[in-house]
């Protein structure tokens, strides 16, 4: 039964708050935030003199992968201490999953009319307990912040929930769709993966976003290399095309195709099958985000994107898969907007479920000594079929929701609710 006062609402969210906490502390797999510690190593070496890709983390063959640039983002660790390193990292990716809610979540909440700051909590320790996001948190990665950068173009692209082409209000007297592009640039000069977005808006014909994506991550790649000269030479004619540095194709860990082929056939390099697969998720990938374009439905085409960035991508460790939210959310959001009590609904909710547990579950982890077998191949790979259906089956939404303005929850009286979704329906940026 759903609590229906403030008081039951707090407690209940104190419970489950709790009851999360209490299970991120006793799991086993913590990281140490062992990430943070790359980058915080790299970042003291490189200012004392050393050369960037030179660093590797103690006890360990890792180092630092990511582009020049991201260094250079990364270069304020130099004037810190590594607790409060460790303690930046916590709050940009609490911050970056606090975005992520209220653009993904918060929509959903004020359409049925739930309670807004309810419903924000239980969200939140549900993200918590995702696996991905866990590692995100534990590991000290960076994947909610690109994933938070990526994500706001699709808000300006929205219309920033307060205007936008057609909608008749602008910020600062001006369409805030002009800005979008900056954030897929940023992350896509940050960490290459996310460069797949910029093809999204070609795709889609967003001209404009891919334009200024495209200038963002060039300019951005070019102060990176002003910062280091050697090092960019080293990382964008060698150190890019080394996959040995980031780790095995084969681990358990890496839930995308190459991963897949390299765990089925470690004996055959498998790069001509790799490339037949990333062709036919292209091919699928293209067919599926010109539906989405079709019907309005922005914010699918995005996660549309997101999943197959990890499927194409030649390593995709688990916490990558946080690229996986928007799509589960999505899915979730397509079984309530159907009919209660129909079949459609039942399978959809279902499948949001499932797909939720089993992300939250670890189960990849059962077979990481016996990748080769034929229950190795199927749940080694969990979540990378998790990933492909739901680049084939997620549905396309004809009326895509959007960030709804300010405002107070519709009445309680069916006409004045009737009219209140008229009003913010016709009020949402974008909307024809």
């Amino acid at each position: 039964m759903k609590p229906t006062t403030t008081a039951g609402r707090a407690g209940t969210l104190t419970a489950l708050a709790v009851a999360t906490g209490v299970f991120l502390a006793v799991i086993p797999g913590h990281r140490g935030w062992f990430d943070v510690g790359v980058y915080y190593g790299t970042v003291q070496h490189w200012t004392a003199g050393g050369a960037l890709y030179d660093y590797t983390h103690p006890n360990s063959t890792m180092g630092f992968t990511y582009p020049p640039f991201a260094a250079v983002c990364m270069l304020p660790m130099a004037l810190i201490g590594w607790h409060t390193a460790v303690a930046v990292s916590v709050t940009l990716s609490a911050l970056a999953a606090a975005a992520l809610l209220l653009w993904l979540v918060d929509p959903i909440a004020r359409r049925h009319g739930w309670n807004r700051w309810f419903t924000f909590g239980v969200a939140g320790c549900l993200l918590g307990l995702l696996e991905p996001v866990r590692d995100t948190f534990s590991f000290g990665q960076v994947n909610l912040l690109l994933l938070a950068l990526v994500l706001s173009d699709w808000w300006l692209l929205a219309g920033a929930g307060r205007g936008g082409a057609g909608s008749g209000r602008t910020i600062a007297g001006r369409d805030p769709s002009r800005y979008a592009g900056i954030g897929i640039g940023l992350a896509a000069a940050f960490k290459l993966t996310p460069a797949v977005f910029i093809l999204y808006l070609l795709v889609t014909r967003r001209r404009r976003a891919a334009l200024v994506a495209t200038a963002t991550a060039a300019g951005a790649t070019l102060l990176g290399r002003l910062a280091a000269p050697q090092a960019s030479h080293a990382f964008w004619t060698d150190l890019l095309w080394n996959t040995d540095r980031v780790g095995s194709l084969s681990y358990v860990s890496n839930q995308s195709l190459q991963g897949m082929i390299a765990r089925l056939a470690p004996q055959v390099a498998g790069h001509a099958l790799w490339g037949l697969a990333v062709l036919a998720v292209l091919a699928l990938w293209a067919y599926r985000v010109h539906r989405a374009a079709a019907a309005g439905d922005e914010l699918t085409g995005f996660a549309l994107t997101g999943l197959t960035s990890c499927l194409i991508s030649p390593i995709t460790w688990i916490h990558h898969l946080v690229w996986v939210l928007p799509a589960l959310v999505l899915l979730a959001d397509a079984g309530l907007r159907e009919p209660v009590g129909s079949g459609r609904r039942r399978r959809l909710l279902t499948a949001a479920g499932a797909g939720y547990v089993v992300l939250c579950s670890s189960v990849v982890w059962i077979w990481r000594f016996d990748t080769a077998s034929v229950g190795g191949l199927l749940g080694g790979s969990t979540y990378l079929w998790i990933t492909l259906g739901l680049l084939i089956a997620l549905p396309v939404r004809p009326l895509p929701a959007r960030p709804l303005r300010a405002g107070p929850l519709p009445p309680a009286g069916p006409a004045d609710a009737r009219r209140h979704e008229r009003l913010t329906v016709s009020s949402e940026p974008g909307t024809r």
